[in-house]
């Protein structure tokens, strides 16, 4: 079984150009309103609305730090700061605002973790 999380948007292609142009995601799914989004084993999708979802975090997670170095370098006109170790977690990180002020965290595991 799979799912997806799907936010509010007042401006559904911005944002998901924001996603596809910027992190890689693909378009997985296109609806009458909606696009849903697979980056990974991750689906999530952004429907047009009259007010946009910004609550909760979108994680993207990359194999290594290299992953992480080369997308802060492509939303470093978005990024909050540099990524950081950060060693309550064992990962590396930086986080990011996407259009419309939804909080996106970039991370690397700095331990092993079981597959998806």
């Amino acid at each position: 079984m799979s799912g997806v999380v799907f936010f509010a948007s007042e401006d559904r292609e911005r944002t998901v150009s924001f996603y596809t142009d910027r992190l890689g995601a693909d378009v997985w799914l296109e609806q009458p309103d909606c696009t849903v989004l697979k980056y990974d084993n991750m689906l999530f999708g952004f429907c047009e609305r009259e007010s946009a979802d910004t609550d909760g975090t979108v994680t993207f997670v990359t194999d290594d730090r290299a992953g992480v170095d080369a997308l802060h370098e492509e939303l470093a006109d978005r990024a909050r700061g540099d990524p950081v170790e950060n060693e309550r977690y064992d990962i590396y990180q930086f986080f990011a605002d996407d259009p419309e002020g939804r909080t996106v965290e970039v991370q690397t595991f700095l331990h092993e973790t079981d597959p998806v």
